[in-house]
């Protein structure tokens, strides 16, 4: 059971993750395209474990250069450059937030996701 807890929790996050970037790009640069941001969650989410794991231990550094691959991945993907990139970051971060707050206030898990806690 402890393996379809693991898959059902990384589908859920990757469809949350993946609906922040969508909200991301379709405000930032109008793509409305609900699977090519997934595509994005699921690329930068594999980006974003191996970076960590290679370079995330150095400090102060590391998890600096873990973010920036990820946003790197949002800039390969998405047009326009580094500053839309970070927006829709930061949008994705946001979108990911008040999504997590609501599900939280259902009593749907809790308020925190990689890289998202309080």
């Amino acid at each position: 059971m402890a393996l379809l807890d693991s898959l059902t929790v990384f589908f859920v996050g990757l469809l949350i993750g993946g609906s922040g970037i969508y909200v991301g790009g379709l405000l930032i640069t109008g793509k409305k395209d609900y699977s090519y941001a997934v595509i994005t969650a699921l690329i930068g989410a594999i980006i974003w474990s191996i970076t960590g794991f290679l370079l995330g231990g150095i400090p102060v550094l590391g998890p600096i250069l873990v973010l920036l691959a990820w946003i790197w991945i949002i800039k390969a993907r998405y047009p326009g450059g580094w500053l839309n990139a970070v927006m829709i970051g930061l949008i994705a971060w946001a979108t990911v937030l008040v999504v997590l707050s609501i599900l939280a206030s259902f009593g749907v898990g809790d308020f925190s996701a990689v890289g998202i806690s309080f």
